[in-house]
């Protein structure tokens, strides 16, 4: 248990960084009290990711532990390039911290809840408890988030600025690399199957060159939206 809560922990206060929770945290840490935001992104995460490793834990009952390991070591894969092309609050996202009325807990629980739902740190929850403890995968994910969003709560109220978003976005897409490759060649080490590691390699080599696609997409479209603004900004 407490190996699965240290590694979870690990885990999850990477993928944190950067990610649109942190900037979401800081938002509304800017217009509330710290620590009412705080209790309420510790309620929303207790849930999410009490539903995470519940769907993990059973999914990791039903399908053997090499290709759990491979399945976890793509999944990393996939968070490494997910964090390389950056995370950003939306219009409507955004404009939640701005339209929160007397009842400051709950908008702000219900606000992490819907945000969390299919992001990359509560799928990373579940590629954690399909071969991990349960109950360690839940309490060191929860405290991993809560960590990372603590954290850029009081980065945001002391200094009153953004996090360099993109140098600490690197410095945990490097780290899910690692995750990546580590889980997949021990995996591969225990399946002894050449035709599996084959497989596995071309998935992988896939999964890369569309993930390599998807970001470039990514950055000529809010480059692009950058100079509309830009321009838009010049005419008025």
């Amino acid at each position: 248990m407490i190996a699965a809560l240290l590694i979870s922990f690990g885990v999850i206060f990477v993928a944190e960084l950067g990610d649109k929770s942190q900037l979401m945290a800081m938002t509304f840490a800017l217009r509330y009290r710290w620590w009412i935001v705080l209790a309420a992104i510790f309620a929303a995460t207790t849930a999410v990711h009490l539903v995470s490793v519940v769907v993990g834990h059973f999914l990791g009952l039903s399908i053997p532990a090499e290709w759990m390991g491979i399945i976890g070591g793509m999944a990393m894969l996939l968070f490494g390039l997910w964090t390389i092309r950056g995370d950003e609050l939306d219009g409507e996202e955004s404009g939640k911290a701005d339209r929160v009325g007397a009842s400051v807990f709950f908008a702000v629980m219900s606000s992490f809840f819907l945000a969390e739902l299919g992001d990359k740190t509560m799928l990373a929850t579940i590629t954690l408890a399909a071969d991990n403890n349960w109950l360690g995968v839940w309490i060191g994910s929860t405290i991993g988030m809560v960590g990372a969003d603590a954290l850029a709560i009081i980065v945001g109220a002391t200094l009153g600025h953004r996090l360099p978003e993109r140098a600490i976005s690197l410095g945990a897409a490097v780290l899910f690399f690692v995750f990546a490759i580590w889980l997949i060649t021990e995996a591969l080490v225990n399946a002894h199957s050449l035709t599996t590691s084959l497989i596995v390699g071309a998935v992988a080599v896939v999964v890369t060159a569309a993930g390599v696609v998807w970001i470039r997409r990514t950055h000529a479209r809010r480059a692009r939206e950058l100079r509309e603004r830009e321009q838009l900004v010049e005419r008025v």
